[in-house]
C-alpha cells in the first residue's frame, strides 16, 4: 500500500492527520537534518498504524516536504 505524506518537520506539535483517502499531513518536532525527520515520520506512522517500523520506507521525496511512503503490503495481508 502507498500513501502520499506532506511532512512537516520542526514543529512544535507532532500529529498524523488524515486528509483524503491516502493522504497524510504528518507534522514532527524533528528538523529536517541528517534525516532526523525522515525516521521521526516513519516512527509516527509505524504507531499510527500499529506496524513495526521496519515495514514501511520512503519511496519517494526523501529530500522534500511531499513523500511517497509504502507499507509493505505482505505485513497488512497478516493484520
Amino acid at each position: 500500500m502507498k500513501i502520499n505524506v506532506t511532512a512537516k518537520p520542526a514543529s512544535k506539535k507532532a500529529y498524523i492527520k488524515m486528509v483524503g483517502e491516502k493522504e497524510y499531513v504528518v507534522s514532527v518536532k524533528e528538523p529536517p537534518i541528517n534525516g532526523l525527520a525522515n525516521m521521526s515520520i516513519i516512527g509516527s506512522l509505524s504507531d499510527y498504524f500499529k506496524i513495526p517500523a521496519r515495514y514501511i520506507r520512503i519511496v519517494s521525496g526523501y529530500r522534500s516536504r511531499n513523500k511517497i511512503i509504502e507499507i509493505n503490503d505482505n505485513y497488512m495481508s497478516h493484520i
